[in-house]
């Protein structure tokens, strides 16, 4: 198997992916709006996926986190409200929050399920800070640590009910990050001290299933390299600090903030100790060169692939989605109107 997660070119699988994805053996398949038509249509897709693969526990993920960052939208899809909302309605009834973003996150894994998709990128638990860039922004659950395990708790529960797995992301912590990692590298310049208040949401949640790392450099741990090519951050902090045992997949290859070629940065992610590697173009150049950096899968990380997807909880039916989202919206009315 190859460690990689791979991105598609369109609504349907050309004759090329088929042969290449047949040839590899991708670990799993993630996608974009480029993929998306239809419910009928999706799901067709994401059944070929398993069909090729002949892997029914194939992860096939998205990132649908809500506001800014849906691949399903309307008129198909209803629209999910960003996750800083949930944060505006914890401080003033905190109980209330947790139990609509667990119905928010539930809802959105039952509409997902319905279409294939098994795994969402959600929830971040990226610790919001003043004067960083607002790459987070709205997506954040909140700028107070146990604010954000609390409600990040909640969304891998939620997913998981719905019959979807959650992936906490980006660890160690992009909230500090002044700087778009799509477009450069990020340098957190604050001390291992200061950094604590970003862990500590992961170091709460260090039994999620899955988890994603960032492209940030952090000079207080590693003076050279990203946190997600840097065998000591991956060690030390994600796996010692943290204490994260799960699936720990790269954050997208294609991001500038990585140096060197496609094949260098899986090949570097990879030897770091990341478990996977994500790319997520979809052009199959990019893709192949991607595969050439890479050898099989190890051990070690098909063991925490096969036990996280061992974690689907059990599906509820697509009539449900209706009454859960009509409790997230009477939880979130709560909120005051100046706070919307």
């Amino acid at each position: 198997m190859l460690p990689a997660i791979l991105g598609l070119s369109g609504p349907v699988l050309t004759e090329d992916e088929r042969a290449f994805f047949a040839e590899t053996g991708p670990a799993g398949f993630i996608l974009f709006d480029r993929n998306v038509a239809d419910k009928a249509q999706l799901r067709a897709l994401t059944d070929s996926l398993r069909d090729l693969t002949g892997r029914g526990d194939l992860p096939i993920l998205i990132d649908q986190e809500g506001g800014r960052v849906a691949r399903l939208r309307p008129p198909e899809w209803p629209a999910f409200p960003a996750p800083w909302r949930f944060a505006e309605l914890y401080e003033i009834a905190p109980i209330s929050a947790i139990e609509a973003v667990r119905v928010n996150a539930e809802a959105l894994a039952v509409m997902l399920a319905e279409v294939g998709i098994n795994v969402d990128c959600l929830p971040l638990l990226d610790v919001r800070q003043e004067g960083a860039h607002d790459v987070i922004g709205d997506r954040a659950l909140g700028a107070e640590p146990m604010r954000v395990a609390a409600l990040g708790r909640a969304i891998l529960d939620g997913l998981q009910t719905g019959g979807v797995l959650g992936v906490v992301k980006h660890m160690p912590g992009h909230g500090r990050a002044r700087a778009d990692s799509h477009k450069e590298l990020p340098v957190v310049d604050a001390s291992r001290e200061e950094l604590a208040l970003d862990l500590a949401p992961f170091r709460a949640l260090h039994d999620a299933p899955m988890a994603m790392t960032a492209h940030l450099l952090y000079p207080a741990w590693d003076s050279d390299l990203p946190a997600t090519i840097s065998p000591t951050i991956v060690d030390e902090i994600v796996r010692g600090t943290i204490g994260f045992d799960g699936l720990l997949i790269s954050d997208d290859l294609g991001m500038d903030a990585l140096p060197d070629g496609l094949e260098e940065r899986a090949s570097a992610a990879i030897a770091a100790g990341c478990d996977l590697v994500l790319h997520c173009s979809g052009a199959i150049g990019e893709s192949r060169q991607v595969a050439s950096g890479l050898g099989e899968m190890t051990g070690a990380a098909r063991e925490r692939l096969a036990r996280a997807m061992a974690r689907i909880g059990g599906k509820h039916s697509v009539h449900e989605f209706a009454a859960l989202a009509e409790k997230r919206d009477s939880l979130l009315a709560m909120i005051p109107d100046a706070a919307a």
